[in-house]
């Protein structure tokens, strides 16, 4: 299972259809950008498993709300979703050349312009963790609890932990090396 199959599982369509909306994309193009993000998002998520990230990332599930994204999808054209987002990245990615390098590569991967993808970068993280908290609370066991988010987080990245011809290891080189 990846990202996009994820927020579809979720009922997060109404939610890509106004993202898609919102970026002056057709819903198809859209959930291509989702597809090529998903890689270095599940990753991001993946590496929240060791440490304290595992903690927050939890408590985020629990308590942040994020399911809104997917329960209301007008959201998805918000300033504070894209606000949100940022603050998901920024836990996921650490800097934001991360991020900035994600989203170049994503551009390259779809041939959508880089300023696009960097402005619907936050709202796909948001969506990303609207369909996780969703998940994890539809579970029958709850994925806030520690196998359980540990297990949803192995399914989307097929239990491996690689993340394919997007490695978000690579983005991260590629950020440490301008500093």
């Amino acid at each position: 299972m990846d990202l996009t199959d994820l927020i579809k599982m979720a009922g997060g369509q109404d939610s890509v259809g106004k993202l898609a909306d919102s970026l002056g994309l057709d819903t198809s193009k859209a959930a291509d950008l989702i597809g090529a993000l998903s890689p270095a998002l599940t990753r991001g998520l993946e590496k929240q498993k060791s440490g304290n990230g595992f903690d927050g990332l939890r408590d985020a599930l629990a308590g942040g709300n994020h399911q809104k994204y997917i329960d209301q999808p007008e959201l998805m054209q918000e300033q504070a979703t894209r606000d949100d987002g940022n603050k998901i990245l920024g836990h996921l990615f650490g800097k934001k050349e991360v991020s900035r390098n994600v989203a170049a590569k994503a551009a390259d991967k779809t041939g959508l312009d880089t300023s696009l993808v960097k402005r619907a970068l936050p709202m796909i993280a948001g969506l990303a963790m609207a369909a996780l908290s969703k998940k994890s609370n539809t579970a029958s066991s709850p994925a806030t609890s520690g196998g359980g988010l540990s297990d949803l987080l192995g399914s989307l990245t097929g239990g491996s932990g690689s993340d394919g011809d997007f490695g978000l290891d690579d983005v991260i080189g590629m950020a440490k090396k301008l500093f």
